[in-house]
This record gives C-alpha cells, sequence and structure tokens, in this order.
C-alpha cells in the first residue's frame, strides 16, 4: 500500500433520517433537514453583500418579510439562486401585495433557522410553491401597516388605502417606514388569520407582470461581490483534489505511489477515502497548499485499483437492459392501468409500435462543483452551492458518524445548477477529509473530474404502443419508459406510488401521463437497475420530460403521418379536457384545452402550413412542461433546414407559445423559457455523451460539445395572459424543442429519427436507406 493515507471511521453512528419513511414522512422530516440552508456569520461570506438586512427596530409581521424604520423592506428568500433571478420574481410576490414601492425593497437569502421549512430549488416549483405563502405574507403586512397608519393618521382603518410603500386617507398620507418608526408595530398572524386575509384582485396588481422593475440580484453578479461556492475561505484551509477511480461504485484502491507527487511544490500528502454512505468509493485526494498544486499533485499519483462490476458497462448495454425490461410484461410500476387496455389491443383493427431512444446527457455547468469543509465549535460546517440541503444531510450524517443537527450547511450562490447540485455528494469527500486532517479542506474538481463524477441524465428507451379501429381512431394507448431512477438511488422515500400501490420514481416518467384522449391508457415506469449501479442517475433540466416528450411527440406525429393528418389537427381533436383530462382547481384549471389553445397559436404565430424552400419545413410539438400536478403548457413550432450532402440540420427559428398562468416576472420568465428552448436544441442536434467501461466517454468541452453561440436560431416567444395560478418556467421550455425539430427534419426530407440527439452521420444514415442521400 505504500504511504497510506486512511481514513478509518468505524461503524455507522448517528441519525439516519430519511430511513424507513413514507412519502409524508420524508417531507416532513425534510422540513427539519431542510433548516440547514445558511451562511457563515461574517458579512463577507454572504451572497449578496449588503443586502439591506432590517435591523433593529424592523416590523416583522410574518418571517418572510420585515419593514425598518428607514422604510426598506427586506424580502426572506429560502431557494437557491443559479443565475435564475429567483429573488427578484419571489419579492415581486410580497411587495405587491403588500402594495410596497419597489426601490425600496431588498432580498435576504435567509440563514438557518428551522422555522423556514424545506428547502429545494428544482422542479420549476419555486414561485408555484411560493405563490400562496408569500401572497398572505404581503397582505399581512399590508393590513397591519394599515391598521397602524390609519391610527397615526387619526382615521379609521376603512378609509385608507395603500399605494406605494404609504397608508392614504384623502389627502394624509403616512410611509411605511414612518408607520414603523412611530407605531412599532407587532401585530402578528396566526395561520387561520392569514387564509382569511383578503388578497388583490389580479386587475389591481402593480408589480407582478411590470415590465419596467430592475431586478434586484444582478448589480452583485456584474460587479464581482456576488459570493459563489468557488469563492468560500478561512484561514489555515488546505486545497483537495480527487484522483477519479475506474467506477463510480465499487472500485477499491490496491496502493498509492505518490513518489512523483512529492516534487509538487506545496503538496502535503494524500487520503484514501471510505465512506460509510458508500457515496464516494474508492477515492484518492491530493492534499495541498493550494489548489494549482493539488492538480498537479493529484496527476502525478499512481493508483492501483480494484475496479467495480460495471467496468466494461456500455451506453449499449444500458439501453438494451432497459428494452429487455420493456419486453418483459411483469415489472415496473403502473402509473396509470386503465381497465380494456389489453382486451382493446386485442380487438383492434391495426396498431402502432415504435421505441425512441435517448442519450446520456451530463450538466457541464460553469462552476465545477466543490465544497469546503471543518469542524468548528462542535459544528461541522460545509459551504457550498447546493439547491437540495435536506437531501444530502442524512448522507452527511451518515459519512461523517455524527448526528444530523450537528451539521450546519452554508449555501452560496451556484455557478449553474441545472439539478446537478440537486445532489450534493460532493460534499461528503470534502468532509471526510476535513475529518480526517482535523482542519479545513477545500475540494474542488476539475472540469473532468466534474464531468466524471457528474449524476448525469440516464440513457433511456420509451416504447409507444397505440391501437386503432377499422376507422383508424385511437382506442388505447401504452407507454412504457425504462431508465435510471434518480429518485431511487437518492430519495427512496419521495416516490410517489403508482396504481398498482408500488413506488415509482415520478421524475423519471412525468409526461408519459399526458393529457390526449386516447381511450384506456397504459404508463409503465421501469427502474434501469443496471443504470442504476453502475452510475448515479441524477435530474437534469427537463427531469423526464427530457425522453418522455421526445418519446410521445414524435410517436404523436408519426401517428398522423401514416394517417394523412394534419399533425396539428390530430392533436387538436385529442385534446377535448374531458374525464381525468379537464384539469382540476388551482393548478391546472382547463386542462387539456389550455394545451390545445397554446397549439393552435403556435401554428397561428409560425404560419402552420406555408410554402417553405426547399428542405427546409416547419415541426410541431406540444407539452405540459413538467408534471401534471403544475403543468406548464407549452407549444413549439420549429424551422429547420436539412443538408442532404452533409446529414447537417440547422435550426432556424424556434416559435413557443408558453401557458404558464401569471407571469410574475415578465424577465425572468423570458429569459428562462429562451435559456431552457436552447438547452433544447442542445440536446436534440449537439450534445450527449455516451458511457464507456462504465463511465461517461466526454470529460471536457472539446469532445462535449454543446450549442454554440453560432447556432443560435431566431426566437419568437410568446406568453399567454393569464391570472391562474404561476407554475413553473425554468424547466417547460426545453420539453418540446427535440420532438419539434425531429418533425420537422422528417417534414423536410422524409425520413424519421429516433435517437437523440441528432447527428448528421444519423440523418445521412437514414437519407441513404431511404434512399436519397444524394441532392
Amino acid at each position: 500500500m505504500g504511504k497510506l493515507g486512511r481514513i478509518g471511521l468505524g461503524q455507522r453512528a448517528g441519525n439516519d433520517a430519511a430511513s424507513g419513511l413514507s412519502r409524508r414522512g420524508f417531507l416532513m422530516a425534510a422540513v427539519g433537514a431542510g433548516v440547514m440552508f445558511g451562511f457563515p456569520a461574517a458579512r463577507a461570506a454572504q451572497q449578496f453583500p449588503a443586502a439591506g438586512l432590517p435591523g433593529d427596530g424592523a416590523f416583522e409581521p410574518t418571517i418572510w418579510c420585515a419593514i425598518a424604520p428607514d422604510g426598506t423592506i427586506t424580502v426572506n428568500i429560502i431557494r437557491a439562486e443559479m443565475g435564475q433571478h429567483i429573488g427578484t420574481a419571489l419579492a415581486r410576490i410580497i411587495a405587491d401585495e403588500m402594495n410596497a414601492d419597489w426601490a425600496h425593497v431588498k432580498i435576504n437569502y435567509v440563514d438557518t433557522d428551522p422555522k423556514w421549512g424545506l428547502m429545494v430549488t428544482g422542479g420549476s416549483w419555486s414561485v408555484w410553491m411560493t405563490w400562496d405563502v408569500f401572497r398572505q405574507a404581503g397582505a399581512a403586512a399590508r393590513v397591519a401597516l394599515t391598521d397602524a397608519g390609519a391610527a397615526l393618521l387619526g382615521v379609521p382603518a376603512s378609509q385608507c388605502t395603500t399605494r406605494d410603500g404609504m397608508v392614504i386617507a384623502g389627502t394624509k398620507s403616512i410611509g411605511y417606514g414612518d408607520i414603523v418608526a412611530r407605531a412599532h408595530p407587532a401585530r402578528s398572524f396566526t395561520p387561520d388569520e392569514l387564509a382569511r386575509l383578503p388578497l388583490k384582485p389580479a386587475a389591481d396588481r402593480h408589480l407582478i407582470g411590470n415590465h419596467d422593475l430592475k431586478a434586484l440580484d444582478i448589480p452583485a453578479k456584474t460587479n464581482g461581490t456576488a459570493i459563489y461556492g468557488i469563492d468560500a475561505r478561512v484561514e489555515g484551509m488546505v486545497y483537495a483534489r480527487p484522483r477519479m477511480p475506474p467506477t463510480r461504485y465499487g472500485s477499491r484502491v490496491r496502493s498509492v505511489d505518490d513518489a512523483a507527487a512529492r516534487a509538487v511544490k506545496g503538496y502535503q500528502r494524500y487520503l484514501v477515502i471510505e465512506d460509510p454512505s458508500q457515496i464516494v468509493q474508492g477515492w484518492v485526494l491530493a492534499i495541498a497548499d493550494t489548489y494549482t498544486a493539488a492538480i498537479r499533485a493529484a496527476d502525478l499519483l499512481k493508483v492501483d485499483w480494484t475496479p467495480g462490476e460495471t467496468v466494461n458497462v456500455s451506453e449499449k448495454d444500458v439501453i438494451d437492459h432497459g428494452r429487455a425490461q420493456i419486453d418483459r410484461k411483469d415489472g415496473g410500476v403502473m402509473v396509470f392501468d386503465d381497465k380494456g387496455v389489453d382486451s382493446t389491443f386485442a380487438a383492434a383493427a391495426s396498431t402502432f409500435s415504435q421505441d425512441y431512444t435517448c442519450a446520456s446527457v451530463l450538466h457541464y455547468q460553469l462552476e465545477p462543483t466543490n465544497a469546503l469543509a471543518f469542524e468548528k465549535d462542535g459544528i461541522f460546517e460545509i459551504h457550498a452551492g447546493n439547491q437540495w440541503q435536506s437531501l444530502i444531510l442524512p448522507s452527511l450524517a451518515k459519512a461523517l458518524q455524527r448526528p444530523e443537527k450537528s451539521i450546519v450547511l452554508r449555501s452560496y450562490l451556484l455557478g449553474g445548477g441545472f439539478g446537478r447540485r440537486l445532489n450534493g455528494d460532493y460534499m461528503v469527500p470534502a468532509a471526510l477529509a476535513a475529518k480526517a486532517l482535523g482542519k479545513p479542506v477545500k475540494l474542488v474538481l476539475t472540469r473532468s473530474d466534474d464531468m466524471q463524477f457528474d449524476s448525469f441524465r440516464s440513457p433511456s428507451i420509451q416504447r409507444i404502443r397505440v391501437a386503432f379501429d377499422a376507422n383508424k381512431a385511437i382506442t388505447a394507448m401504452e407507454y412504457h419508459a425504462a431508465a435510471g431512477w434518480p429518485t431511487e438511488v437518492m430519495a427512496a422515500a419521495f416516490m410517489e406510488k403508482g396504481a398498482d400501490g408500488k413506488p415509482y420514481d415520478q421524475f423519471a416518467i412525468a409526461g408519459g401521463d399526458h393529457w390526449y384522449e386516447v381511450g384506456p391508457l397504459r404508463v409503465r415506469a421501469l427502474s434501469n437497475d443496471l443504470a442504476n449501479r453502475t452510475f448515479r442517475p441524477g435530474w437534469l433540466r427537463s427531469v423526464s420530460p427530457g425522453w418522455t416528450s421526445w418519446g410521445l411527440e414524435s410517436s404523436w406525429d408519426e401517428i398522423a403521418h401514416l394517417q394523412g393528418r394534419d399533425p396539428v389537427q390530430f392533436r387538436l381533436d385529442h385534446l377535448t379536457g374531458a374525464g381525468r383530462n379537464k384539469g382540476e382547481a388551482p393548478n391546472s384549471t382547463g386542462g387539456a384545452l389550455r394545451q390545445a389553445a397554446v397549439i393552435r397559436r403556435v401554428a397561428e404565430k409560425a404560419g402552420w402550413g406555408r410554402a417553405l424552400p426547399k428542405d427546409t419545413a416547419l415541426g410541431i410539438a406540444s407539452t405540459f412542461g413538467q408534471e401534471r400536478g403544475m403543468p406548464t403548457w407549452v407549444a413549439c413550432a420549429a424551422q429547420v433546414h436539412v443538408d442532404r450532402a452533409t446529414g447537417i440540420v440547422r435550426c432556424r427559428k424556434l416559435t413557443l407559445v408558453v401557458d404558464a398562468g401569471t407571469i410574475v416576472d415578465p424577465d425572468g420568465a423570458r429569459a428562462q423559457t429562451e435559456g431552457a428552448a436552447l438547452w433544447g436544441l442542445s440536446m436534440a442536434l449537439f450534445e450527449g455523451s455516451e458511457i464507456v467501461g462504465g463511465l461517461p466517454r466526454d470529460r471536457n468541452l472539446d469532445t462535449y460539445t454543446p450549442l454554440r453561440i453560432a447556432d443560435v436560431p431566431e426566437m419568437d416567444i410568446e406568453f399567454i395572459a393569464s391570472t391562474e395560478k404561476p407554475t413553473g418556467l425554468g424547466e417547460p421550455g426545453t420539453t418540446p424543442i427535440a420532438p419539434a425539430i425531429g418533425n420537422a427534419i422528417f417534414n423536410a426530407v422524409g425520413v424519421r429519427l429516433r435517437h437523440l440527439p441528432i447527428r448528421p452521420a444519423d440523418v445521412l444514415r437514414a437519407l441513404k436507406e431511404k434512399g436519397s442521400s444524394t441532392v
């Protein structure tokens, strides 16, 4: 073993809060665990220095906002900021409801406290989850300040109105800050009182939906004062960089030779990580005075491993395994399983069956994963950017052999998340190294380390079967999807239960439970256990709709063409809004009829049916974005040109129509939708990796080639005016892009592609098979 630095942690001790819980129990436990979200006491470590904390004398009608005597209104934000300007969006909700002056509003990314409850930023949930709570909080502030202001003005509260941070009675008025300074209001509200407060009608809103407001968080991001996880540092810390093992799981270190590494100035030693949580297996860390030294030393370590059992697994193996799972009639979980599916297929005049596949996709966020860990005054602190603090805390407790209550996560701005930082696995080796060395350790992964360690989007396969009667009407449908299940691997207690009572990963099947009327429907979700054993499946922007929308909307188009039907009208004919597809208030009011509306509008905007140049065409696709429980209705028309000589597909224009209910922050909504659509385009034509020897093939952006600026198309985005409850916008724009492009390719040159990403070689192969490979 040589001069081996080994961490021996013995038997597990402490609290494993997530084990054996129901989904409700998991959520309740997560409320407690999720409070570990805060910042170091030092002011310089805040995400936004000088955030305008209220200080002494402030009035806090609820925990969500405070009004200072100088009129400053501070809104407390519990969501992670990763470029989506979520603080600005959420602050609008409270500020609008309390009729605040936007110029006096500040945001504060909160410190650790159990009162904040569950903290998770993902699934496009942030505005949707916060809407009702923040409207009530704003109403509470408005009512309390009106009552106190009325008393100071000497008039009944019923004669007062509020506007721009003032209580107004005829010709008399008083500002919110003066009310706090003079009246010292202290009114609080019970949950029942909050629920009964009058809320403003949509017509009276002045901040929500306002295009002219300045974002609150952009200055710090652009002037260099914002603090990201990679910026965190404390006195006396050392740097660590891992030497990555040959498999994600099961690798064991046989020996380490650091003779060459000892020649690097600043190199101290190496550590072999032994992790009781089993998240990090076979890791060796180079420890050094500087990160540069740690990078160089790690490269020079000679490590001999015994690899894990998946060392020879390929991408094809994973997809073939999923195909075999689908072939078997048993297994999986029935999400929908209507009576009569089998008998309807048996009586069908004809059937359609097709498989659609998607490759592995990496996150490649700008800021590679990193964590700073140390123990201070009996508390183990971990400083990092993270999207789901409650998820990793039980694992950290297991790894460190200490109770969760003695671990605090100090969360920072994220230099890109996209779902990667929902999984905080990168914190574990930093924490174990700090425990072993007894000093602060700053672990930073290089880009290649990060991509190898990524919890990437699983390869997937979907099979869609449709039954028709003698008149070609759809009479039944089956949808099957096999992929790695991130929720099963990382948060099993969070899984939902299917129609058969079995737990399933809802984020690996969302989108398959569509809103089309098809008669009896079966939706089966299958956990690809080979994928789960080979890598750590992760959530990635758009979650499962990254593959479910590809299969579903490609097949819908394919069926329309086989029947000689117009694909737009074919979709509209099956979006009846009847039965379970009628929707439910407040989250999916209108149901499938709202999906039909965005399809009609996008067809009109894009000029569906108009003549286009040779080998150029439009393709249509429509999705409900994310989950049936909080749908964002999206339709996309993609205009593409196919070069028959090279197979290169160029997307010339993307037209999107989106119904996300009330649009809180128009600039943020547009930016989110643009970014999501370009992400979808990237995954459709440019981006995708491959599992080779149990690991992702690509380790940097030289071979992993996402969308480049030169390939960005013209974009036309429209939001449907609505007063319905807002739903998500971070991910839904991703979901219809790939099928719209695939459908456009078929319309342009008559070839159907059923695998993502669509590479030029795939197009040429399809053209050759069709017999039209020349111009």
